[in-house]
Parts: C-alpha cells; structure tokens; sequence
C-alpha cells in the first residue's frame, strides 16, 4: 500500500525515533509498504518518520545504479550490490570511515529542494534485518550516502540541517514557504 509521505514541517521529522524492540507482522507490513511508497515517489531511500512513524526502520534501494559504489563488503566479504537490494534495517549503528564529501542530495518530504551536503565518503554500517539477522556493510558512494541520510530521519535530523551556512541562507524562504503551505 502507497502511504503518505510526511512534508517539512511535520514534527514527526524532528523526532528522535523509537528503536524497534519487536518485529512483528505490523513492522513487517510497515516495511513492505514503505518500499511500496518508495519506489511510486521515484527514491532510493525511506525512513518511518517520513510515513509518520517514530520509530527506527528504513529501507534503501540503489540498485538502479550498480556502478553507484566502489566497494561493498556485507560480513567481512565482497559482495555485488544486487545482493542486499532492497535493504530494510531496523536500528542502525554507523561508523564513519571515509573523508567528507560534497554532493546533492534532495529528500522525498522537502520537495524541490536539492542541496550540496557534506558526508563521509564510506562507512560500516551495522544493520539489523527484520528476520533478526544482523549485516554489517561496508560501503562507500550512494549507497553510504542513502544510509547516513535516511539514519539522520531516525535522529530527528534533516539534510537541509547539514548544509552549509550560506546555503541555509538561500534555502531559508523555499523551507518557509513548504511550511506555510504544508
């Protein structure tokens, strides 16, 4: 089922969310649609929050791009991409292993706005699997970028949040202007 995308200004995307205790049919159908959701909106990431839901789940899919990464390693070993695509997570646990990197990057609840964020380039990521199995990712490209931004949903963090100062400035009357017409 396609859900509502939450938009900027929502207080549901501030929220630090809750960690995810118990999966259950709920979550699982949950997850299920919001890769439904997903795919309709034309993104490669989807955080709970955006659906209106506090709680630590994700799911990402890159896989329109293979050659969007230069490595992955999924439990220590080499792995192709197609592998873990479409990627559900549930309480995610990042390390920072790359220097920063600037690139656009736009979010599903703030149309039209695209902005250069700066992000490590690679990391490792620790992802639990709703079937309770746990992958440890080791990533760089879009694919590190799709994970570290939708990880900022489940913080309550927004990538207009982690732009420069002068670009805050230019975006201030765009986000003003999402928020009045909510």
């Amino acid at each position: 089922m396609i859900l509502e995308i939450v938009q900027y200004g929502n207080p549901v995307l501030r929220e630090r969310c809750k960690r995810v205790e118990q999966v259950d049919e709920s979550i699982r159908i949950l997850a299920a649609d919001m890769l439904e959701t997903m795919y309709d909106a034309n993104g490669v990431g989807l955080a709970a929050p955006q659906v209106g839901v506090a709680i630590r789940l994700a799911v990402v899919d890159v896989a329109h791009d293979p050659e969007c990464i230069s490595f992955l390693k999924v439990n220590g070993e080499d792995a192709p991409l197609a592998s873990i695509m479409p990627l559900t997570f549930i309480n995610p646990e990042l390390e920072f292993t790359g220097p920063k990197e600037r690139d656009t990057e736009g979010c599903l609840s703030i149309h039209d706005v695209r902005a250069e964020v700066s992000r490590p380039s690679s990391l490792k990521a620790t992802l639990p699997q709703l079937d309770g199995s746990v992958l440890v990712i080791e990533t760089d490209g879009l694919l590190a970028r799709a994970i570290q931004h939708e990880t900022d949903h489940l913080n309550g963090v927004l990538f207009t949040d982690r732009v420069s100062p002068a670009t805050k400035i230019s975006l201030r009357r765009k986000l003003r202007r999402l928020v009045e017409e909510g």
